[in-house]
């Protein structure tokens, strides 16, 4: 298994966002000296979660400048907001500052305010994204396709530059549904999941159908017929459980309440979500909290969270990625990101 680090936004609150670009820096050289596998960021737009990752790519191109070995990942591209041609040509660019680097994530985005990018892909984003996926392998390996220009003509263009990587690598993003976790498989990508929200049974039938679709898949380019399945975990591994519990409960649970008042605001959710009062929303942040503790989080010692990682080594999970600024200091975060790296060897 292999051990990354995710950045997902935590609220920023009154710091500087420039001060937190610094801290992603910071954090992602540490992690490229200690040996981890790759660096993941997201896409999210006009919230408070989240709020220093509108662009992957150019988050990405600092990213690449800034290391030397560590994999630059999105997790995700909201592939329904952007031509596949722009996404082609930006990560061909990070592609080429990172020397090879870039792997991608794309997801069909859920939230109806990132859509006033593009209103018109929220209804059918889901199959836009599916049906943009072998074509954005083919423009990544250089074919030229047909598109309409300004004057509503055809016309055949090739994107520029072209990538280090002949292959592009590719993951989907789910949230849980099934439906995603197969058609991951049938495309021959990989899939980028989480552990929140599931228990360890569902997250093993999952597993189960996303490789049987892999193995029964014809070569796309992809992955091969085994796949690879990553997860987000919350991470912090503190000198022991006590310290670790006690630093993160609360900037995680604060995290929490923002993600469910972000949900609520989302045109298609469920009304009941949007009608949960604040005590309602700290008492959801409260559970949530108690069961990672219980299962899906490496939050707590090394013995703790080796316990946990070779569970999800049991399961067959081949990569964590390890959310890990949902709140906490640089320094805690750097602290924590150290006692992780002693744990790789364990998992390799």
């Amino acid at each position: 298994m292999d051990l990354s680090v995710m950045f997902f936004g935590a609220d920023a609150g009154a710091t500087r966002h420039e001060r937190t670009y610094d801290d992603i820096l910071d954090i992602a050289r540490t992690a490229d000296r200690l040996g981890f596998h790759a660096l993941w960021t997201p896409e999210r737009h006009f919230q408070q979660v989240g709020q220093v990752f509108p662009s992957p790519p150019v988050l990405s191109a600092a990213l690449a400048v800034a290391t030397e070995r560590i994999g630059i990942r999105a997790g995700s591209v909201v592939l329904p907001l952007h031509h596949p041609l722009r996404v082609a040509e930006d990560w061909a660019v990070v592609d080429n500052l990172s020397h090879g680097r870039i792997g991608l994530s794309a997801a069909t985005g859920w939230h109806s305010a990132d859509f006033v990018l593009s209103p018109g892909s929220y209804a059918g984003r889901r199959e836009r994204m599916l049906d943009d996926i072998p074509l954005l392998r083919r423009l990544w390996a250089g074919e030229a396709a047909e598109f309409p220009d300004g004057t509503g003509e055809m016309v055949r263009v090739r994107p520029q530059p072209r990538p280090v990587q002949g292959t592009l690598p590719l993951w989907l993003t789910t949230s849980g549904s099934p439906e995603t976790w197969e058609a991951a498989g049938r495309l021959r990508t990989g899939v980028l999941g989480a552990t929140v929200g599931q228990g360890r049974d569902g997250l093993a039938a999952h597993i189960a159908r996303y490789r049987a679709a892999c193995a029964a898949a014809p070569d796309q380019g992809g992955t091969g017929p085994h796949g690879r399945v990553t997860l987000m975990a919350h991470t912090f591994v503190g000198a022991d459980d006590e310290e670790a519990r006690r630093l993160a409960e609360a900037p995680l649970k604060t995290y929490l309440r923002s993600y469910v008042r972000q949900t609520s605001a989302n045109r298609s959710a469920d009304r009941r979500t949007a009608e949960l009062t604040d005590e309602q929303t700290a008492m959801m942040a409260d559970f949530a909290f108690r069961r990672y503790l219980t299962w899906g989080s490496l939050l707590g010692s090394a013995e703790t969270c080796r316990t946990m990682l070779a569970d999800l080594v049991d399961l067959g999970v081949d990569e964590v990625a390890c959310f890990i600024d949902f709140g906490l200091g640089r320094e805690e975060v750097l602290a924590g990101l150290h006692r992780l790296a002693e744990l790789q060897k364990d998992v390799r």
